[in-house]
């Protein structure tokens, strides 16, 4: 492969690592970190992979996040206190396959800011993702394990050349 083939490659490479990094669960949408939002309705519509983030939006010394373990999430208590954050755009990230458990520790769990997220590895997500989890984002259904393709015309581009560079072995 010549040199020029090779540096073609490492673009195209670095670009489509761009399309497959990990995704940024904003908790609540557009409604963020507030009381009265039904989070558990939120979770069970999206898919956490391993080395996603989880990101809460709030109003900075109002509300706050803790990670506690399942007794405190269902008791509204800081039992297994495991993290806490309190800057009012927060990112987590979800570096584990396991169930995670965050509340508002203000008070505020008590009115609903609380939520659950169970995380699995990519390429055993059919076997341990929830039951009533969709596919990762909204870009629409996959095959079990993999991430959607993105819809971005220029993510096709790039692995079409990329294809086509790395199999025909023809210098640009």
């Amino acid at each position: 492969m010549g040199f020029r083939q090779l540096r073609l490659l490492l673009l195209l490479l670095s670009v489509a690592v761009a399309f497959v990094s990990a995704t940024d669960h904003i908790v609540g949408g557009h409604l963020g970190w507030n009381p009265n939002i039904n989070y558990t309705l939120w979770a069970n519509n999206q898919t956490f992979y391993v080395n996603d983030l989880i990101s809460f939006r709030y109003q900075k010394n109002m509300y706050n996040v803790f990670e506690v373990n399942k007794t405190g999430y269902d008791n509204c208590t800081m039992d297994g206190l495991a993290g806490n954050w309190s800057s009012g755009k927060d990112f987590i990230p979800l570096d584990q396959a396991k169930t995670y458990y965050f509340i508002c520790g203000n008070g505020f769990c008590f009115s609903g800011m609380k939520v659950s997220v169970t995380v699995v590895h990519l390429l055993n997500a059919s076997s341990a993702a929830p039951p009533n989890a969709s596919t990762h984002g909204a870009a629409g259904s996959a095959a079990p394990g993999l991430r959607p393709w993105p819809s971005n015309p220029a993510a096709l581009l790039v692995a079409a050349v990329a294809s086509m560079v790395i199999g025909s072995g023809v210098g640009i």
